[in-house]
C-alpha cells in the first residue's frame, strides 16, 4: 500500500512540469503502463489529475483548489511566533514580524526586549514605510513596475538626517535590498534605534512577511547589532521552511 501511495504521489510533481501521456508517466515511475493507468484513474476520480482530449494528463482543479485553500489558512504569525520568542531569548532585543497589506506594512507580532529601554511599536500599527527595514524587504519583493508605482506615491518625511529623502533614493535602496536579501534601518526613523531584518518566504519563493531585531544605541551599537544578522537570517529561513512545508519545525541556535 505504501508503495502504491508513493507512486501515486510521484505523478503529481511530474504533471506539475506540464501535461504528460501514459507512456511518460509509466517511464518516470518505472512501472508497466497498466499500473500507471490504474494510478492515474484513481487520481482522476478524486480530481487530482485531469485527462485532456489529446489523452495527456495534467494536474486537476481539485488539487489546485486544495493548495489554495491550504495557503489561505496558513497563519504565518502562528508559525513564526515560537521562532521569534527563541530569538528574543538568545539576543535579548525586540523582535518584530510584519506583513504588507494593501498600502501599509503592519506589525503583526512583537516580542519585547529584556532591557528597560522599550520601543513604542505596537502590534497592528503601520511601520514608517520609507525607512523601516521590514518594509524595505516586503516592497523590494514586488515586481519592478509595482515597486516604482508604490515609491512614486509615497511621502518621504525626514524623520532623521538618515531618512530616505525621495522616490529615487527609495528605489535604489529597494534594489540593493532585493539583491542582498536583507535590510537595515540604521537611525532612519529614530536616531537612537537600529534594526536588522530578513525575509520570510513562501513555497513559491515570494516574501510573505519580514522579521527584524531592533535595539537602541544605549543598549547595543549599530555595528554590534549587525553581527546578529546571520542569526536573524537563519531564523527567517527556519520560519520560511516551516511555513512553506519544506522542513519541519526546529530550533535555531547561534
Amino acid at each position: 500500500m505504501s508503495q502504491t501511495v508513493d507512486r501515486a504521489l510521484s505523478i503529481l510533481p511530474l504533471l506539475a512540469e506540464g501535461p504528460a501521456d501514459l507512456g511518460r508517466v509509466a517511464e518516470r515511475l518505472g512501472v508497466h503502463k497498466s499500473t500507471a493507468l490504474r494510478l492515474l484513474r484513481t487520481l482522476h476520480e478524486h480530481g487530482f489529475v485531469y485527462r485532456q482530449s489529446d489523452q495527456r494528463y495534467r494536474l486537476g482543479a481539485r488539487l489546485i483548489s486544495l493548495a489554495q485553500e491550504a495557503m489561505e489558512n496558513l497563519d504565518v504569525r502562528e508559525i513564526a511566533h515560537p521562532h521569534l520568542v527563541r530569538l528574543n531569548e538568545q539576543v535579548g532585543h525586540t523582535v518584530h514580524l510584519a506583513v504588507h497589506e494593501e498600502d501599509e506594512v503592519l506589525y503583526i507580532d512583537k516580542v519585547e526586549s529584556r532591557y528597560p529601554v522599550r520601543m513604542y511599536s505596537r502590534i497592528g500599527k503601520p511601520v514608517a514605510i520609507t525607512v523601516a527595514a521590514v518594509a524595505k524587504l516586503l516592497l523590494a519583493d514586488l515586481p519592478e513596475n509595482e515597486r516604482r508605482a508604490v515609491a512614486e506615491q509615497l511621502d518621504y518625511p525626514m524623520y532623521t538626517a538618515r531618512s530616505t529623502p525621495n522616490a529615487d533614493g527609495f528605489l535604489k535602496e529597494l534594489a540593493k535590498v532585493r539583491e542582498q536579501g536583507w535590510a537595515t534601518d540604521l537611525g532612519g526613523h529614530e536616531e537612537s534605534i537600529n534594526c536588522v531584518a530578513a525575509p520570510i518566504r513562501g513555497a513559491d519563493g515570494r516574501v510573505v512577511a519580514a522579521m527584524s531585531v531592533s535595539a537602541p544605541n544605549v543598549v547595543v551599537t549599530a555595528e554590534e547589532l549587525l553581527t546578529l544578522l546571520p542569526l536573524v537570517r537563519r531564523t527567517a529561513d527556519a520560519i520560511s521552511g516551516e511555513y512553506s512545508g519544506r522542513t519541519p519545525a526546529k530550533e535555531v541556535t547561534a
